[in-house]
């Protein structure tokens, strides 16, 4: 499948040589002058035309490539946010008790949380690459409307690929045709967020010449960042965000009239009351095109995200095993966060080994390194040979009468739903009988546990009363130092040359840790009506038993010895779902309820 191994050598006018290389090769190095880097904007000629003008969207394109007569592999990041957010209102229809309309709506003030990893052209133009920033559809310079993860959107940037592979056609300011003779068209796509999202939509396409992609804290399924299992859930932080919201916030394009049906329709489409999973989000979801992925797959994602949630991670990485999609994974301990501010020695040198490899056909050695890097605590990181990790065995433990292990309980435990109180406050004080919980413990761990990959628990219970939810906390029971976010140091370091204005320094960040009690390790959310599927809501009867069965987020996670696993059972988790009247009352069984993870 790869092309001969190849190596870069430098003559004294800058030039780039292929050659053979033998395996393990250090790769690129930076030879190529960034002063002098060649810098261009164009417009590449999509295949749509999502704001309905009668002519194809255009996509604004910025290029820095090396000044060199040898072709040049590509590193492609797209973004919407290159142009700033616009300020949109959240929905205040969190509060499904009839005293929303009494709330102002707050905002949605993501420009706060969102990483930009400013270090791709000063590190590695001077080493060979071209790098290439795209407006997405609706934003920035480019036309067309946004639709947070719709078709359009990965038709937009694919078109780039294609143009670098002299597929699409393009024009420079005046209108004249560019073609892009200086690539080899091989490229790679990169981002944070949903400038990740956007590399996992467009190598769902199939495209030919997208050899790679990396996406970081990315989005795999649309569905599940506002939904989960038939239920409205919000990405933390921003409760009350939902699609249209996005798409707004991030339409900036000139002209945002245009497209004005466009939001009305996502609005109207994104369906607030069932949740249920529709085309409208089928459209939106890239694991039913993971048999289409060519690119080869750098996954990053943090264990503490809360934004984009770790399942995002877990099933696209699931879908592209078993699909046998050459890949790596790294799990970090931070939230959501580019790797270059956590680690980023080792992460500026593992990514050029990467894409040596992928684009430069460079034998470097890094399919040969171990596929998955977990940090398992703050600087603490392991390797293994896959993910989850092999020596994690399928464990079940059965709900007791308030423990969690072997033996069932066979008595009808019941709760009340309390709106007012969040997950966390819920979580406390676990051997503490609470009105508006069920908690079940393990013993104390005897030795160190790992988990790693999906749990999944099945509950069997009753509900009386306005709210649908079941919501399942995994929880560690113990004192322990633990991740408490990051800072910025007062230091800087340059990752290569810069100019005026962008001198390629970026200030370090390290690890903030306190000491807690517990740690909710994972969670998972059900909406009882959608019991037999996310696109299918089937009411209840009040009172009646049910099973109902649901994963949780993806994690991986290391108990200390002594600590205790616990499943916490409540219905509304107030930070995440729509509130409805406090005073649901949910009857579990526990004989007939079970939780299942892998285990090590």
């Amino acid at each position: 499948m790869l092309a001969a191994s190849l190596s870069v050598l430098v003559a004294l006018t800058g030039a780039v040589v292929a050659t053979a290389a033998p395996a393990g090769s250090p790769g690129t190095q930076p030879i190529h002058d960034y002063a002098s880097a060649i810098r261009e904007r164009v417009w590449v000629q999509s295949s749509v035309d999502s704001d309905a003008d009668g002519a194809p969207d255009r996509v604004a394109v910025r290029i820095i490539r090396p000044s060199t007569d040898k072709k040049v592999p590509v590193i492609f990041q797209a973004s919407p946010y290159y142009a700033g957010l616009n300020d949109v209102p959240n929905h205040d229809d969190i509060d499904r008790d009839g005293s929303s309309s009494l709330r102002a709506a707050t905002s949605a003030n993501r420009a706060e949380t969102i990483t930009f990893a400013g270090y791709l052209d000063n590190y590695f133009v001077p080493r060979g690459y071209a790098v290439a920033f795209a407006d997405s559809l609706g934003s920035g310079g480019s036309e067309g409307c946004p639709t947070s993860g719709g078709r359009n959107e990965t038709l937009g940037m694919k078109a780039v690929v294609d143009w670098l592979n002299g597929r699409a056609k393009a024009f420079d300011e005046s209108g004249e045709p560019v073609k892009a003779a200086w690539s080899t068209g091989r490229t790679g796509m990169i981002g944070v967020s949903y400038n990740g999202t956007l590399p996992n939509a467009v190598a769902a396409t199939g495209v030919r010449g997208l050899e790679t992609i990396v996406p970081i804290a990315a989005i795999s399924s649309w569905y599940d960042y506002y939904r989960a299992n038939g239920g409205v859930v919000a990405p933390g932080g921003f409760q009350g965000e939902d699609l249209d919201v996005l798409a707004k916030a991030v339409l900036t394009r000139e002209n945002p009239e245009v497209c004005a049906d466009v939001m009305a329709a996502i609005e109207r489409d994104q369906d607030r009351e069932t949740g249920d999973y529709s085309r409208f989000w089928a459209e939106r979801d890239y694991l039913r095109d993971a048999d289409k992925v060519r690119a080869s797959v750098f996954l990053v994602h943090g264990l503490h995200d809360f934004n984009v949630r770790t399942q995002q991670a877990g099933q696209w990485w699931d879908a592209l095993a078993r699909n046998h999609v050459p890949r790596k994974i790294w799990l970090h301990q931070a939230a959501h966060t580019d790797p270059f501010n956590i680690r980023r020695d080792q992460w500026l040198a593992t990514l050029n080994r990467w894409f040596d490899f992928w684009l430069y056909k460079i034998d470097t050695g890094i399919m040969k390194d171990p596929v998955a890097d977990v940090e398992v605590a703050p600087n603490q990181w392991q390797t293994s040979r896959n993910w989850p990790i092999p020596e994690a065995r399928p464990t079940t433990l059965r709900l007791g009468d308030g423990t969690l292990g072997a033996r069932p309980g066979f008595t009808r435990q019941t709760f009340t739903d309390n709106t007012a109180r969040t997950a966390e406050e819920l979580a406390a004080n676990e051997t503490v009988a609470d009105p508006n919980r069920l908690a079940y413990l393990t013993k104390p761990l005897a030795e160190e546990t790992r988990l790693s990959g999906t749990p999944e628990v099945t509950v069997r219970a009753d509900l009386a009363g306005d709210s649908p939810y079941l919501t399942a906390l995994l929880v560690d029971y113990g004192t322990a130092d633990r991740f408490a976010g990051t800072r910025t140091l007062p230091v800087q370091d340059c990752v290569g040359p810069g100019i005026e204005g962008d001198p390629g320094c970026f200030a370090r960040r390290e690890y903030v840790t306190a000491s807690t009690p517990f740690e909710i390790v994972t969670r998972g959310w059900i909406d009882v009506r959608n019991r037999f599927s996310p696109a299918r809501t089937t009411p209840i009867q009040s009172g009646k038993a049910y099973t109902f069965r649901w994963n949780l987020q993806s994690t991986d996670h290391v108990f200390a010895a002594g600590h205790r696993i616990g499943l916490v059972l409540i219905s509304t988790d107030r930070d995440h779902t729509l509130r409805y009247t406090t005073g649901t009352v949910v009857g579990v069984q526990p004989g007939a309820s079970q939780l299942k993870m892998r285990l090590s």
